[in-house]
């Protein structure tokens, strides 16, 4: 594939517990990790489901008192941060366990930083900022899609100014991602569908970009090798026990690629449409991503008929260009298959919306790595394919 492999960095510092039941090892993870009693932060829907009082039980019987913090939304806000780290310093928390999707652990990630870190978690938005580690955090996830139990990032919403930040650092990766598939078992269709694409969106960005090396290669490939297996089943039978390991695997090593390489065209446009327009962040990846893999075939043809090939499709006896256009085909015909049907303007967005949701997307560092590089008339012509 290489003439000559370029260099690069590959970092992980998170340990990767998995298995079904692997929550009774949490009391000894914690343990490990010097804790002595935790603040457990998960969002409403999974405080409902009664895995925030679960995870805090599973604690409490392995000798780990527990606070619970569940002022978490959709967009997580820098004020749950606040909120969140304000409890844990008055309980006495030494260690945080994220419990739930994105938002759940992103919040309990950054809360963890600003337990050791001084000022607001504004003042580490970027990447590299955090000027040391933070408190230990556990992160349980129970959706298979933001792969945020392993990745620097945590997006948070500045309510304030309407806008997505990000905060990035290896500080800011958990000490330990503990990947027990029983706990997704309970995800509904859509959700299981949406962050389904989500983790494809990652592998699938992460595998043409420009930033690309061999070792995240290797892990886009098998994550969207697993996401091909497994996704329709797990939307369609939920209690499928395979396609649950597979999508929460899936997810996971996902994240392992792209950590590594930032994403693409998708992940530069999720953020402006989410803060603006409130669309959950797997579904417009799913709603934009055969667009922009259309616009980007010509900056990698050979990837995009690898990931046809991956995804079933017949390609043998075709020339590369119909081969990689066989790609879009495949995407468009899972998202049809795990009932994705939305669209953009089904969210408020209308044409007129155009400049300023293309003026944010083109500050992504997202953009730089895109296969295909973007002019504002692209972008906008990506966005009306999706309206």
């Amino acid at each position: 594939m290489y003439g000559t492999i370029p260099s690069f960095t590959y970092h992980i510092p998170t340990a990767i517990e998995f298995g079904w039941g692997a929550l009774a090892r949490l009391p000894g993870i914690a343990k490990g990790l010097g804790g002595g009693r935790a603040l457990v932060v998960g969002d409403p829907g999974v405080a409902r489901a009664g895995l925030v009082e679960r995870v805090a039980a599973t604690l409490s019987q392995g000798g780990i008192p527990a606070a619970t913090f569940t002022d978490v939304e959709s967009d997580p806000a820098v004020q749950s941060v606040e909120a969140g780290t304000r409890l844990a310093k008055s309980e006495g928390c030494d260690v945080v366990v994220g419990v739930g999707g994105g938002s759940a652990l992103d919040t309990a990630k950054a809360i963890g930083l600003m337990l050791t870190n001084g000022g607001t978690i504004r003042d580490y938005v970027g990447i590299n900022k955090v000027p040391q580690p933070g408190a230990p955090v556990v992160a349980i996830p129970t959706t298979a899609g933001t792969g945020s139990e392993l990745t620097i990032w945590s997006v948070l919403s500045d309510k304030e100014q309407k806008v997505k930040i990000s905060v990035g650092s290896t500080f800011n990766c958990p000490q330990v991602a503990l990947l027990d598939p029983e706990l997704t078992l309970s995800l509904p269709p859509a959700i299981t569908a949406a962050t389904g694409m989500d983790a494809l969106t990652h592998a699938l960005e992460s595998y043409v970009n420009k930033a690309t090396q061999p070792i995240s290669e290797a892990m886009s490939e098998q994550a969207m090798r697993l996401i091909a297996r497994s996704l329709r089943t797990a939307v369609a039978q939920g209690d499928n026990a395979n396609a649950r390991a597979d999508m929460l695997l899936a997810s996971s090593i996902a994240a392992l690629a792209f950590n590594s390489t930032r994403l693409g065209l998708v992940h530069a446009f999720a953020m402006p449409l989410g803060a603006r327009f409130h669309l959950p962040h797997g579904l417009v990846n799913a709603i934009l991503l055969p667009a922009v893999m259309r616009f980007n075939l010509p900056g990698n043809f050979a990837k995009y008929a690898r990931i046809a090939e991956i995804f079933g499709e017949p390609v043998a006896g075709l020339g590369l260009r119909d081969a990689a256009a066989r790609s879009v085909d495949a995407i468009r015909t899972l998202k049809e298959d795990i009932g994705i049907t939305a669209k953009l303007g089904d969210y408020g967005l209308t044409e007129a919306d155009f400049d300023a949701v293309v003026d944010e997307a083109m500050q992504s560092g997202n953009v730089p790595v895109n296969p295909r590089q973007p002019t504002r008339d692209d972008m906008k012509a990506i966005l009306r394919a999706e309206l």
